[in-house]
């Protein structure tokens, strides 16, 4: 009974908030093209240069690429934009993912990229080593796959976010989810969350987190459902510390047309983050 009253609330709240959570704005008076990595290998070939901006910051610095088959290799093309980069960063390199825009000559292309130097480089602009910049379609080197975490900034920086998520069935939905605390990315997470949340608090702080286990049904076994519970498993590092939990997530929609959100407020409460 208990569980059917809390059902009931939810589907009012989703009722009022069916429409997406992040109402505001935010076009850039410009076409952004989500391109395939394919067509992107051709119109950025290697030695290829161009502008690279971040979604957040709006900061802009110059880049070229340098190697790459299955997505771009790049380095800064001088210190003053390796400067730029970092700052983007908070001043510290990381793995973390942005959103960013890829502009050349007249077009702005949807990618995304990390903030780590690594391997080699060549060009002498105080980076030591290249970065990584994925397009819808680019894959990983390790993994000959494409990147959830890369996929999403993808999204993001072609305003596809909300498509995606109604696009999603519930057990993706919380893959993206903990991707998306992963990125410590508050617009991806509340793309997917039932309830407007303040998520500084609880992800600035998280260095990593990973689903460990997610028991999954037949998608043709929620078509209908309306409301869904979800066991998983998460493991996750806080200020060096080690977390565990183990339970539920919970996910409503009004109806079988409308997206998926999950139930923040709970998942919260439940495992401490």
């Amino acid at each position: 009974m208990r569980f059917v009253i809390t059902v009931i609330l939810i589907t009012i709240t989703l009722f009022i908030n069916c429409s997406n959570v992040l109402a505001k704005d935010e076009s850039l008076g410009v076409p952004i093209q989500m391109l395939h990595w394919e067509e992107v290998d051709k119109i950025l070939p290697k030695y290829s240069k161009f502008t690279i901006m971040d979604m957040e910051t709006g900061k802009m610095f110059q880049v070229q690429r340098r190697a790459g088959n299955r997505h771009a290799d790049v380095q800064p093309l001088t210190s003053k934009d390796t400067k730029i980069m970092k700052e983007i960063y908070g001043d510290k390199w990381s793995w973390k993912r942005r959103a960013i825009f890829v502009m050349h000559h007249n077009q702005w292309i949807a990618a995304s990229m990390h903030g780590m130097p690594h391997g080699a480089g060549a060009l002498d602009n105080d980076f030591p080593g290249h970065f990584c910049i994925h397009f819808y379609g680019s894959m990983t080197h390790r993994t000959n796959s494409m990147d959830l975490s890369h996929n999403l900034m993808i999204f993001k920086a072609a305003g596809k976010l909300e498509e995606y998520v109604t696009s999603a069935d519930p057990f993706e939905l919380i893959n993206a989810y903990v991707t998306g605390i992963k990125q410590q990315d508050p617009r991806i997470i509340s793309t997917m969350s039932l309830q407007q949340i303040d998520w500084k608090n609880h992800i600035e702080s998280i260095e990593n987190i990973k689903l460990k286990r997610i028991s999954t049904l037949p998608v043709e076994d929620v078509v209908n459902k309306l409301s869904l519970q979800v066991p998983v498993e998460i493991e996750w590092i806080s200020n060096s510390e080690k977390k565990y939990f183990k339970g539920d997530i919970y996910l409503f929609r009004f109806s079988p047309a409308d997206a998926w959100k999950i139930d923040s407020s709970r998942f919260l409460k439940d495992s401490g983050i």
